[in-house]
């Protein structure tokens, strides 16, 4: 029969219905029919060893609390014992055990609070009672479940000692211990071990440091010939990075030992580095599970084949807080031997260890990183080190700089891989992550940087983006969820899945707004938008969807500005600087006054950066004229490939186009105005079209792509009605006086009728600066007389279109159209990103 070893942590039994949870699931998921004998390595329960220190700690420092932790620990574990074990045969032997340890951990509290003191031995006997206990209640709890555990005591079994690098096994002794254990009991196939604890070769209690149960585990594999090892916690897995940090990390199904032991080493928690070399040398495999959602698969750590096709470059990315770095440089050391001897000297005399080396090809400088705690430690033994060629003049300074991390990228298919390391530093320039130091083994799996400890997140978030996300992948919020936001929302639905799977362009919907309020969701279901919007959104903040929309964790973010509002246009520039991309329908932006648009357009890159570091940030407004139509790129591609514009003449409300287009002798004005406003062509108040002043904002939105400075009030507009209609009257009042003018308009369409034209409502752009708005009355046989429904129409008369106007023409209003012309610019976005 083949061993399987399980090792349950203590977060899995912190309280009561854990404890049983772990046993039935032993009872019931790990005892196979197949007569596989399994060993349960079981820590303390959670907090235990915690409380046990503390205990010493403060009977040391003669403080009386620790009496009452005492009693309060000592009714932990009876509770459990009371609780689990009821009616159970062995409970009575079980509950005496526990209580001859607390009363002699009684008096050696008694004695450590009169000696003010206590020995490593004294810790590591008092620290490890915690793993006897747990294990003790475990064996009685499955014994009565029905099954006949053997409950062996580690510390007859593991001999360890401890060097200055971690606990050291004498594996041929342990090995003899075991076979003695296991010869007399031979008829057992369910073991209870305890964790963390092991005896020294004189037989002193000693323990295996911190996460030793871990390691208990991986020594009990190896002396029971274990197939596997299985290390139950509260997580599903390995992560390819801290979830709680990245919250698209991916749970990692299957890694190398090496993979491992480096994100182990890193401060990937779920696993102690030390666990992960015994394995290695047996060859067993490791499989991290979620005690509490037991058919998750989770992460299996072994030898992987040479087969990498369907492996990653980097596995996983893991961080170090609290480092410290400590900086030695001068002249006087180029050159010289032994100044790297002299350092790490004077580090391992004082204690400490170093976590990182970097020294420059001048050897003018060498960093070391050590943990922050260290940090003056180290300092100090250093400077004394070095104190008389610090008085020379010979080395400058011993630098101590606190408040950085490390950051490291992990991976076995990183082993000759070029462009590896650009990958990494592209998603670090991208989020402006400034890096201190870099270091890189020669064995090419690992990549470490030092970095500010601030910039941490994010810069976990950018490198992590940059190999597990498409590089098309876009944050996405939406202002504006009215009829082209709403319209807009459709159209990414019926298109998301195809973008995704054809195109790599992956749209994550975070955030959707409207004046009041707003829905900030991680990649929102958009078939469920209009309800999620309507149960979840919360009260509209600015600042905090522009937040939530730019985040680290995704590779580039957009804001698509839905709304007329003057005060989100305002943002723009903001936006833009912070490396958010804006796409926008809104007119309001590019022509609000000429100093605020100037000062937009700086924020704007064009052409290549003379900053490598700078980030080309885009802004896209085709559709703040003629909706969808390609009127603005027509015209900035006449002027890129150096065409001379004389003149832009349009007909550019869709409003106004469908009015005129309907006028006739047979129908009044008034009339057709009402038509439009029921059929939605017109803003909710009419005036707002027939005023001119949407038109008027076009045109100065073209007028200043050819390089005119204007503003809104150099257009000279035509006005369509007399000024008095244009009061604070309700909408209501106004259409109820609009057939008093009807007259005045007929009068008009008539002699255009009797002249074989038509009126349109039009817009010029003249290159002297002359902009104005007109109705004009236009032939038959005029591009303009040929206009449908809402249609625009725009004439550019150039160098080149002399004789022949270029035209461009189609409906230039409605929902739909419009967002169909936002819905380009995004993939346009995505398209340019994925060329940069």
């Amino acid at each position: 029969m083949n061993w399987v070893v399980h090792k349950f942590g203590g977060s899995s039994i912190r309280d009561e219905n854990q404890f049983e949870h772990v046993a039935k699931l032993i009872t019931d998921t790990l005892i196979e029919p197949n007569e596989t004998q399994i060993a349960i390595v079981l820590s303390a329960i959670g907090g235990v060893t915690d409380q046990l220190i503390e205990l010493l700690d403060l009977a040391k420092q003669k403080d009386e609390n620790y009496l009452s932790n005492f009693e309060k620990l000592k009714s932990l574990h009876m509770d459990r014992v009371s609780s689990l074990l009821a009616d159970s045969p062995n409970k009575k032997s079980i509950e005496a055990g526990i209580n001859t340890d607390f009363n002699d951990l009684s008096d050696i509290l008694r004695t450590v609070r009169i000696t003010k003191s206590y020995s490593s031995q004294i810790l590591d006997l008092v620290s490890g009672l915690g793993e006897i206990w747990s294990t003790n209640i475990m064996a009685g709890l499955l014994e009565k479940l029905g099954r006949t555990p053997l409950w062996i005591d580690s510390r007859r079994i593991i001999i360890s000692e401890t060097l200055l690098t971690g606990p050291s096994i004498d594996w041929r002794q342990s090995k003899k211990n075991l076979e003695k254990e296991l010869e007399e009991v031979s008829k057992y196939n369910l073991l209870v071990i305890p964790g963390f604890v092991a005896s020294t070769n004189e037989g002193i209690v000693t323990t295996l440091k911190r996460n030793g149960s871990d390691l208990s585990a991986a020594i009990m594999a190896v002396l029971l010939d274990a197939e596997s090892i299985h290390i139950w916690t509260d997580v599903n897995g390995m992560y390819s990075a801290d979830p709680r940090r990245v919250p698209d990390a991916v749970i990692l199904n299957d890694i190398s030992y090496l993979e491992a032991l480096e994100l182990a080493y890193f401060g990937a928690e779920v696993l102690h580095p030390s666990t992960i070399a015994p394995a290695i040398e047996k060859n067993i495999s490791i499989t991290i599970h979620n005690t509490f959602n037991h058919e998750h698969p989770g992460t299996r750590i072994y030898q992987l084949s040479d087969d990498t096709s369907n492996q990653t470059l980097v596995k996983g990315f893991a961080t170090v807080d609290s480092i410290a770095l400590i900086t030695i440089e001068g002249a006087g050391m180029i050159g010289v031997p032994g100044i790297s001897k002299k350092l790490f000297g004077a580090l391992s005399s004082a204690e400490v260890s170093v976590m990182m080396i970097s020294q420059a090809s001048s050897e003018y400088s060498i960093c070391v990183a050590v943990t922050e705690f260290d940090g003056s430690k180290a300092q100090k033994a250093v400077e004394k080190e070095f104190a008389m060629e610090i008085s020379q003049g010979h080395i400058h300074a011993v630098k101590l700089e606190k408040n950085v991390g490390i950051l490291a990228a992990i991976g076995d298919q990183m082993v000759h891989q070029p462009g590896i390391a650009s990958i990494f530093f592209s998603g670090l320039s991208r989020s402006r992550i400034n890096v201190r130091m870099i270091s890189q083994g020669s064995s090419e799996r690992n990549i470490s940087v030092i970095i500010d400890s601030n910039d941490m997140t994010r810069a976990l978030r950018a490198v992590h983006s940059a190999f597990y996300l498409s590089h098309l992948t876009l944050s996405v919020g939406i202002i504006g969820i009215g009829l082209i936001g709403s319209s807009l929302l459709d159209q990414i639905q019926n298109q998301i899945e195809k973008l995704k799977n054809q195109y790599n362009i992956d749209l994550r919907i975070n955030g959707l707004a409207n004046s009041t309020s707003m829905l900030l969701m991680k990649q929102i279901q958009l078939q469920n938008w209009k309800s999620e919007f309507e149960n979840q959104s919360r009260k509209m903040d600015i600042a905090e969807f522009t937040d939530f929309v730019h985040t680290d964790s995704i590779p580039h973010s957009v804001i698509i500005d839905c709304t007329s509002s003057e005060s989100i246009a305002n943002m723009y520039d903001q936006w833009l600087k912070r490396g958010i991309h804006v796409i926008t329908p809104n007119k309001k932006a590019n022509s609000s006054k000429f100093e605020q648009y100037s000062n937009l357009q700086n924020y704007i890159l064009k052409g290549p950066s003379t900053n490598p570091l700078d980030k080309t940030t885009h802004y896209f407004y085709e559709t703040t004229v003629g909706a969808g139509l390609p009127i603005i790129s027509t015209l900035k591609d006449l002027i890129k490939t150096g065409d001379q514009i004389d003149e832009i003449e349009g007909v550019l409300s869709g409003t106004l186009s469908f009015i005129f287009n309907n006028l006739s002798e047979i129908k009044s004005f008034s009339e057709v105005v009402k038509i439009a406003k029921r059929e939605g062509y017109t803003e909710p108040d009419p005036r707002d079209d027939l005023s001119g002043i949407d038109i008027a904002r076009k045109l100065v939105i073209l007028a200043r792509e050819i390089g005119l400075k204007i503003n809104v009030e150099d257009v000279k507009i035509q006005s369509l009605l007399p000024d008095s209609l244009f009061d604070d009257s309700s909408v209501e009042d106004f259409l109820n006086k609009l057939p008093e003018y009807d007259s005045n308009m007929a009068e008009k369409v008539s002699q255009a009728s009797n002249e074989n034209k038509v009126l349109r409502y039009v817009g010029v752009i003249r290159a002297s600066g002359e902009c104005f708005i007109e109705l004009k009355p236009y032939p038959n046989n005029h591009p303009f007389a040929n206009l449908r429904g809402s249609e625009n129409i725009i004439l550019f008369k150039t160098m080149r279109y002399k004789t022949y106007p270029l035209i461009v023409q189609g409906p230039g209003a409605g929902a739909a159209v419009t967002s169909a012309g936002v819905f380009a610019e995004l993939l346009r976005l995505a398209d340019l990103l994925g060329n940069s």
